[in-house]
Formats: structure tokens, C-alpha cells, sequence
């Protein structure tokens, strides 16, 4: 196989990873909304710390070396953090630096938006 073969298999299979939206959140959640942040032990300096700040949801870290998280959820990058409310309503992943761009702001822009949906 030349390098763009083995490529465009790799992008194909991280798309079909990611195309996985309808994750339930039953055996992670307790609450209705539910923020999870998936990590490696070996990233944990890129933790995403603001987490415990967000309100109106709980808050799990889930470390991916445990158990079959990284399959069952289709964790592809670290960290990841998934808003659940049931189903996984939305997905932030880390960039190439394995660094979360995402804002505390952004994440609880989706929480507010699932709880003003229900008015």
C-alpha cells in the first residue's frame, strides 16, 4: 500500500468513528444532562478543568486506559467531551496538540440550549 491508500483509510475509519451520535449515556450519567470529559492517564496534563464550573449538569471524567470507553463511546481523540442528555448531543474534541479548544463558554452554551428547548 503507497501512503495515500493507508491515508485515506485512516480518514475514513476516524469519520465513521465520529459519525457515532447516538451514544446512550446510561451507564456513565445519573443526571439528565451529563458532561463527560474522556482522557488518558498519560494526557492528563491536558485536562480540561473548568468542568466542575458548568452548571445545571453533572460532570464525569472518564479515563479511556479503564475498561472498553474508548471503543464503546468511539473516542478517536483525548481529550473528548461529550454532552449527554439521554443521547450524546454533542461532541468537543481535543486539536492535533491534544489541547481542548473549546470554552467553558461552548459547553455551557449547549447545556443552556437542551435546557431551554424544554420551555
Amino acid at each position: 500500500m503507497n501512503w495515500r491508500t493507508v491515508l485515506m483509510c485512516a480518514i475514513f475509519v476516524v469519520a465513521l468513528l465520529m459519525g457515532i451520535t447516538t451514544i446512550s449515556a446510561q451507564n456513565l450519567c445519573n443526571s439528565d444532562i451529563c458532561v463527560v470529559q474522556f482522557n488518558a492517564s498519560w494526557n492528563s496534563s491536558n485536562n480540561v478543568e473548568y468542568l466542575d464550573k458548568l452548571t445545571d449538569c453533572s460532570v464525569m471524567n472518564v479515563n479511556i486506559d479503564e475498561g472498553e470507553y474508548q471503543s464503546e463511546y468511539g473516542i478517536v481523540v483525548v481529550p473528548t467531551i461529550v454532552v449527554f442528555n439521554g443521547k450524546e448531543v454533542k461532541r468537543f474534541q481535543a486539536n492535533i496538540m491534544m489541547e481542548m479548544e473549546a470554552t467553558k463558554k461552548d459547553i455551557q452554551s449547549v447545556i443552556d440550549e437542551i435546557i431551554y428547548s424544554d420551555f
